[in-house]
């Protein structure tokens, strides 16, 4: 990698964003930062334009090899967020340009959407949304008794499949909802968590069981996983088969962790008591009928996405930079 002089005023362009307090940090530290999103076909023409030297994305933009060979001023390619799918991560590597991302800035904003959206879903509360504007004025008594047998959280079981850092998150909440947690994961033995209650540190249990005892005993499942190697679905036909009957399943991790095309069929069976999905196979455009199915609370990709997060996606970003330039920095 050449080597950059401190003087020079590096360009960062944060295509899908970056909060105004990381942006307003890196320009006090001599950065030129651009924010305004360049759609990803012209994406090439616009870093080799501006000789960007440092590439920030979320979600939406691709940093592929195309990409990266065509565009040689890049020495920096950062992610706001955990996953690195979106990113050909060996194949930057391999070309001398590391690749950052923030792995513990969102895991509370994702942890509280999947509480969010088990609240919802053991309440009925998605599919009484969708029908109080318009039949809540005409038949409110039917709408009640339809939607009066919910179920509670406490006392349930909450499956965690993949026991990183926001499945921990997600975990801790459960806990101070009075659930029981069991988790599967290849790598993680944790044994207990430490919370904070009331101001008291206290270390809850939690049970590490194989796949098929989570999805037998599991009142309700929370995936957190990365993509699969093979592509395929973590949650297929044959792992819904062995789902506890009446069970929910909360999928915020990638599009086709859970198989699309089994979990409709499971909903409409009546073998789920429903699901939610805050991520899909083919967004940003989503298969109507998945969008139009009752049992489903639904989110448009918003897991990491509160203000919270962003600020602590973006501090930890500028952080990650201004350390890369001294690191690479001379003179």
């Amino acid at each position: 990698m050449n080597s950059l002089k401190r003087e020079d005023k590096m360009r960062v362009h944060a295509n899908d964003g970056i909060s105004a307090q990381a942006k307003q940090s890196l320009q006090e530290e001599g950065f030129k930062v651009t924010t305004d999103h360049v759609p990803q076909d012209k994406l090439n023409a616009y870093l080799n334009d501006e000789a960007v030297d440092v590439l920030l994305v979320r979600s939406a933009t691709k940093v592929r090899r195309e990409l990266i060979d065509a565009c040689p001023t890049v020495k920096l390619i950062g992610r706001g967020g955990v996953g690195l799918d979106n990113i050909d991560v060996a194949y930057a590597k391999g070309k001398g340009i590391p690749v950052i991302n923030t792995p513990a800035s969102s895991s509370i904003s994702v942890a509280e959407l999947v509480m969010a959206h088990l609240f919802s879903l053991m309440r009925n509360l998605h599919k009484a949304n969708r029908r109080m504007p318009s039949e809540g004025h005409s038949k409110f008594k039917e709408l009640k008794k339809e939607y009066e047998k919910g179920a509670e959280l406490r006392g349930k079981t909450l499956g965690v499949i993949g026991f990183g850092r926001i499945g921990q998150w997600t975990a801790r909440y459960a806990l101070g909802c009075g659930m029981r947690v069991i988790y599967v994961d290849s790598n993680s033995t944790v044994e207990a968590l430490e919370m904070e209650i009331g101001g008291t540190a206290i270390r809850v249990p939690v049970k590490m069981v194989s796949l098929d005892e989570l999805l037998k005993q599991s009142d309700a499942i929370t995936l957190h996983v990365p993509a699969q190697k093979d592509g395929l679905p973590l949650i297929g036909v044959e792992e819904l088969a062995k789902v506890k009957p009446g069970a929910v399943i909360v999928n915020t991790a990638r599009g086709g962790s859970v198989d699309e095309e089994a979990l409709l069929s499971a909903l409409k069976e009546g073998r789920l008591r429903g699901a939610a999905l805050d991520v899909f196979v083919n967004e940003p455009e989503p298969r109507e009928d998945l969008l139009h199915e009752q049992s489903l609370c639904l989110s448009p990709h918003i897991g990491a996405a509160t203000a919270e997060a962003q600020a602590r996606v973006g501090d930890e970003l500028a952080d990650q930079i201004i350390a890369w330039r001294s690191s690479v920095s001379v003179g």
